[in-house]
């Protein structure tokens, strides 16, 4: 029983896609501890992660549950079909944001300062399609706070370095979010909500959700410059290139059927090359 109620709040706020942000956030950790990082400091990010992760989702899941009801793509989730009751979302939206608020509190000043920050780009994200059709860079934004937020715990200020990695996180995750939401185009226009693809259209959705990620992929290479970065992270960083174009290669506005592959799979697949090469970039550098 508690098991299965474990598994469901876990696919309530898909738990896998922790994925997205954490490769970064780890990424940053080690590059602005020029290594390993003291091991209390990776636990606390880890838990403000996991914390501000699924938190976030679950408030997305709450938020949106009548307009969830209401779209045949996504009447199935849990809340709209009643496998889990919105208080119960609320409270692990409570409990998260908790464990948010206390590894803030344990790894730095300045992380504290910024908690009420990140929890108002978290609330205005879960109902700002209902206003503007920039949705998709505010949940960017939400994203690309996991690296500032990894590089404050261990040097504790915010520096040029990590602002270029945050905005090719903010672009990454805005471009894929683009192509997910080109599902819901007629949904979005009938209901008046805002997205890239009703407002401008399936064409040119995809034209700046490629644009995003051309830029994002050059900001992404930059970091050999700003986090003096070497040749694994280069190589990683050719392999992200190729992604990317795998990913606007199998979509286009006469063919939408591989839109969930391209929008997340491929994307799943960006963060897991990062935190690798990255990560071994890294400690290649200062550890081995």
């Amino acid at each position: 029983m508690v098991l299965n109620k474990i598994k469901t709040m876990g696919e309530l706020v898909m738990f896998r896609h922790t994925i997205f942000a954490l490769p970064f956030a780890l990424v940053a950790m080690l590059a602005a501890a020029r290594g390993i990082p003291p091991a209390d400091k990776f636990f606390w990010i880890m838990v403000a992660m996991i914390g501000a992760r699924n938190g976030a989702n679950a408030l997305n899941r709450i938020v949106d549950r009548e307009i969830d009801a209401k779209n045949p793509r996504t009447a199935g989730r849990h809340i709209p079909r009643k496998e889990v009751k919105t208080w119960e979302a609320a409270l692990l939206t409570a409990v998260c944001f908790a464990l948010l608020a206390v590894a803030a509190y344990m790894l730095d000043p300045l992380c504290l300062k910024l908690l009420p920050v990140a929890l108002f780009i978290f609330f205005i994200y879960n109902y700002s399609k209902r206003f503007t059709w920039l949705s998709h860079m505010i949940l960017g934004a939400a994203l690309g706070g996991a690296p500032v937020g990894a590089w404050i715990a261990i040097r504790g200020v915010i520096e040029l370095p990590v602002l270029v990695m945050a905005a090719a996180v903010t672009l990454w995750v805005a471009g894929f979010d683009i192509i997910y939401a080109t599902q819901d185009i007629e949904f979005d226009r009938k209901e008046g909500l805002h997205s890239v693809p009703a407002r401008f259209g399936l064409d040119a959705a995809l034209r700046i959700a490629a644009a995003f990620h051309l830029i994002s992929v050059a900001m992404m290479f930059s970091l050999v410059y700003f986090m003096d970065m070497g040749i694994i992270y280069v190589i990683g960083m050719v392999i992200t290139g190729g992604l990317f174009l795998y990913e606007h290669r199998i979509i286009s506005p006469d063919n939408l059927e591989k839109v969930k592959i391209a929008s997340y799979n491929v994307n799943e697949l960006v963060g897991v090359v990062f935190l690798i090469f990255g990560s071994l970039d890294v400690l290649y550098r200062f550890v081995f």
